[in-house]
């Protein structure tokens, strides 16, 4: 953790749901604080500085780089916890990123080679595709602004990024880094993606060498060396030299996309089209695999096991990063500490031995391992559902569910990612790799089980329909002649309608505006599984809805996770039990449901046989 700095007087005790723990730093455009949930979620909170507060210009900035972050896929960048930029106090909170950045790394512990450096250049590459997919151009690419997560590398720092418009470029003034700036940054020329992908080749001979490509002793001397000197790219392994000398192309137009260079680390034909979700998903694994092992020599080897020998990995700087782990947040964010004028220089200060290895004895479950060893675990869910999974950060009783198992596997609070995943997307993302689990209400007896395995059910639902209370409907027969509100596709409806059932349709766009209608009288009932229409319903608090009971069907949720790993399968069927023994899933169901009449199940569903 960085120094933590007591507040000052006039600081807020509050912002948002997180309790202020104390300064983290300061720069010119605002303050960061620690702030803490109370569910004990950490976060690190950019407050604009209140004389900023009134000048358009200023939120302008601030609400441009929160729109940046938001855009970009959460496992590349730090994700955005809460943010409220139209109160008397503008901030943002973001995640709290346990790591060291990639220059305080190589200062500290020397250039990196072998698999080390692979799986860097694959993890950033990776992580500026994803930001490029959201139409944004980062601007500011450097070793400054990548941080060492324990699941790979982060690409932080969007204050001066700008989200591409139809045209694909942006022309300003120049702004970035001198030694990794393009030369069309630096000529004031149309700047898009393209600068981005010389940074990154920038970064990558400073990854192996320890030394910018085009540094020079004055910021005039940079500039020239960027514009009309050629980098030394002799460092370098064979495959990566070739790729990241296109990347450094003086001519813009000439240079490799994020997408392509990409696709050729990965080793995927260079015609294919944009990376697709898969490539993406590739090329996390690619970076994360062993990542946190010390036990690697200088090229990414497994070494002997002696101090001597043991090459640090890239990820576990932690323990020997002292004031360059605790810059993080100044990287972040692009400020200094609190109270002083910079942080001590990384190069002079003391290393830390490094700790014999301590061997690992596997769980048995490639996924319980991960977790075991400090990975993120990434949990798939579906938004937009209230009370069930709704918000950014997502909240709601599968958001609970997913957070109880995590805990039971082994899953540190701030390693869980919740990764959004949609309707017909569930599986496949399991069985890509996308995400490590997935709560989604997916019925295990719908699902297709040649693509995933499942643990569960966590919850039992049914189709049924959400009526006022005063209706009278109670049974199958109460619907004939009333009015049913459905959307596009929705299969209960069909049910209904198959069961010999005459009623008036009435189609809406979103289930919130079929709820609406019922609460107000203009429709009768409002169709789909009970727990996702009492949410629904449960957000009209006051308007007297009650779940009818039909019970037309039995929707078994299951928890979908990789096939082959059956340990990792009895592991979160313990946690359910576990979880309906102790009474949490009662809870759970009357705090977010409690707004409607729900006769919802408590009590614990049969399980599948993991084998």
């Amino acid at each position: 953790m960085p120094e933590i700095r007591p507040l000052r007087p006039g600081d807020p005790p509050q912002l948002g749901d997180y309790t202020l723990r104390g300064r983290l730093g300061e720069g010119g455009q605002g303050v960061v604080y620690l702030g803490e949930s109370e569910s004990g979620e950490r976060a690190a909170i950019k407050l604009l500085h209140v004389r900023f507060t009134g000048e358009v210009q200023a939120r302008s900035r601030f609400a441009r780089e929160l729109a940046a972050a938001r855009r970009v896929a959460a496992f590349c960048t730090a994700r955005v916890l809460a943010a409220d930029l139209d109160g008397e106090t503008p901030y943002i909170a973001s995640e709290l990123i346990d790591g060291p950045s990639l220059r305080a790394v190589v200062e500290r512990e020397g250039p990196l080679a072998g698999e080390e450096l692979e799986r860097l250049a694959i993890g950033t590459i990776t992580a500026l595709t994803a930001i490029h997919h959201a139409g944004i151009a980062h601007r500011d690419f450097k070793p400054d602004n990548v941080l060492l997560d324990a699941d790979g590398p982060r690409v932080v720092d969007f204050g001066i990024a700008k989200i591409i418009d139809e045209s694909g470029t942006i022309t300003t003034r120049a702004v970035g880094t001198p030694a990794y700036m393009a030369p069309e940054q630096i000529a004031d020329d149309s700047v898009g993606l393209p600068a981005d992908v010389f940074a990154w080749g920038s970064t990558m001979i400073f990854s192996a060498t320890g030394k910018a490509p085009f540094g020079g002793d004055t910021i005039v001397a940079t500039l020239n060396r960027v514009i009309n000197h050629e980098a030394d790219l002799s460092t370098l392994p064979e495959g990566l030299r070739e790729i990241v000398g296109l990347c450094l192309n003086k001519d813009q137009a000439r240079r490799p996309t994020a997408d392509e260079v990409l696709r050729r680390l990965l080793g995927h034909p260079a015609d294919e089209a944009e990376a697709s979700e898969e490539v993406l998903a590739e090329g996390v694994q690619a970076a994360t695999v062993d990542l946190t092992r010390p036990d690697r020599d200088a090229d990414g080897r497994a070494s002997g096991g002696t101090p001597a020998s043991r090459r640090r990995a890239v990820t576990g700087g932690l323990a020997l990063l002292g004031a360059a782990a605790a810059a993080f947040v100044v990287l972040q964010f692009g400020l200094t500490p609190s109270g002083g004028a910079g942080l001590p220089s990384t190069a002079a200060a003391t290393p830390t031995p490094t700790p014999s290895p301590t061997p690992t004895v596997s769980t048995g479950s490639p996924l319980l391992d991960r977790i075991k060893a400090g990975r993120v675990l990434r949990i798939g869910y579906r938004k937009g559902l209230p009370r069930v999974s709704l918000g950014d950060p997502p909240r709601g009783f599968e958001i609970d569910v997913a957070k109880y198992v995590a805990k039971s596997l082994g899953a540190r609070q701030n390693a869980i990612r919740f990764v959004e995943v949609g309707y017909d997307d569930r599986e496949a993302d399991v069985a890509r790799g996308r995400v490590d689990l997935v709560i989604a209400n997916l019925s295990i007896d719908t699902a297709d089980r040649g693509r995933v395995a499942f643990a569960g059910p966590y919850y039992v639902a049914h189709r049924d329909v959400l009526v006022r209370a005063s209706s009278g409907i109670s049974k199958l027969k109460d619907l004939r002649g009333r009015t049913i509100c459905f959307t596009s596709g929705q299969l209960t409806v069909a049910m209904i309608r198959d069961r010999g059932i005459d009623f008036t349709p009435l189609e809406a766009k979103d289930t919130s505006i079929c709820a609406s209608r019922v609460a107000e009288g203009s429709a009768d009932a409002l169709t789909g599984d009970d727990l996702l229409i009492a949410g629904f319903g449960a957000r009209l608090r006051g308007a007297g809805l009650r779940v009818a009971g039909l019970q037309l069907t039995s929707e078994r949720y299951g928890v979908a996770l990789r096939k082959g790993d059956p340990v990792a399968c009895r592991a979160v069927n313990e946690a359910i039990r576990s979880m309906y023994a102790d009474k949490t899933v009662k809870r759970l169901l009357d705090a977010h449901f409690g707004g409607v009449a729900f006769r919802h199940q408590t009590g614990r569903p049969r399980l599948e046989d993991c084998g």
